[in-house]
């Protein structure tokens, strides 16, 4: 299998340099598609990291895919039908253990593991079986989430990553060519927040804006990012700007706020408006960089640029390599599809 991808919803906002459609299915999908009954596959709709339909980052949920848990075409042609790019199916279930294999399928193929479908699935078993905790076995490993009742709002779901990992970019064959691709110069780096690759089920390049001017201004060369980041195996790249003057400052969420912005031209459209693998990711980049002092509460907004407004919210302890990437989930009307 190819290096896992998280992929972003088909709402994405207009590309400067590319179009956002996502790529053709192959023939050979296409061809299965045809030949495979996908037709009584009930897919609900749900947008993660959100309290509203029209914000965050849509998945489609399938709670009940025994029927093609052995047939990876079925699963990417209901995918590619959904018209999202990422689509959970549970294909094994313990219900009295409240324990589920979770697979992740984009429109063209099976990805590791998405934060983003993690929490609409949850929220959706939370919604028909009431909360608790969930465990999610998934390509990336197990995947814990905690649900929780939110007052008169949605379900929150909070699910615990893989343990995470975080080293220093690479000037030559990692940080130039994405800055080339972005347009961006070193200047435009805040010098307190170096680049790394960041890891939690997925690899991340982290690179942090000076300013929310340098991160509203996203216009870069789709092919050449997209080039860059196959060649290195990453899933998105994560530009932060951060809002607060310590991240490490009494471990509220109103004192510790960063933006977010994940170009993913892999996946074939220019950003992600809520990615959870990547602010789990960002939460061991954070405890690497020695920026979490005891347990730090991070809020992280991404989507607002694009008109998808998202609220993520990231734990991380010191002596955790794990992080905790916590948000609300809300049905799609369905539309006659």
């Amino acid at each position: 299998m190819t290096a896992p991808i998280e992929p972003t919803a088909s709402t994405a906002s207009p590309t400067p340099t590319a179009s956002t459609t996502p790529p053709t299915p192959t023939a050979s999908t296409a061809s299965t598609a045809l030949t495979t009954s996908t037709a009584d596959v009930d897919v609900l709709r749900y947008s993660a990291f959100t309290t509203r339909p029209d914000g965050g980052n849509p998945a489609g949920v399938v709670l009940d895919a025994a029927a093609i848990a052995d047939d990876d075409a079925a699963m990417t042609a209901v995918a590619a039908r959904v018209g999202y790019s990422e689509t959970a199916f549970i294909t094994e279930r313990d219900e009295a253990a409240r324990r589920y294999r979770l697979r992740y399928f984009s429109p063209l193929a099976e990805v590791a593991f998405c934060g983003h479908a993690t929490i609409a699935t949850a929220v959706a078993l939370a919604e028909r079986d009431g909360p608790g905790e969930l465990v999610f076995d998934t390509a990336s490993g197990e995947i814990r989430v905690e649900t929780t009742a939110d007052g008169d709002g949605p379900p929150r779901a909070t699910l615990t990553s893989v343990p995470t990992r975080s080293r220093p970019a690479d000037p030559g064959t990692e940080i130039e060519p994405t800055l080339a691709a972005l347009g961006w110069s070193a200047d435009d780096l805040d010098p307190a927040l170096p680049p790394h690759v960041a890891f939690a089920g997925n690899d991340h390049l982290v690179l942090a804006a000076a300013t929310r001017e340098r991160l509203a201004d996203l216009a870069y060369d789709f092919d050449a990012l997209d080039a860059v980041m196959r060649r290195r195996g990453w899933t998105t790249v994560h530009l932060v700007w951060r809002e607060t003057a310590d991240p490490s400052a009494e471990g509220s969420a109103e004192n510790v706020v960063f933006h977010a912005r994940d170009p993913f031209p892999v996946g074939g459209v220019v950003e992600d408006p809520a990615t959870g693998a990547a602010a789990a990711a960002f939460g061991g980049y954070l405890r690497v960089l020695g920026l979490v002092d005891g347990r730090t509460r991070v809020r992280i907004r991404q989507g607002e640029d694009m008109g998808r407004p998202s609220d993520l919210l990231l734990d991380v302890t010191p002596d955790d390599p794990r992080a905790r990437v916590s948000g609300q989930a809300v049905p799609i009307p369905r539309t006659g599809r």
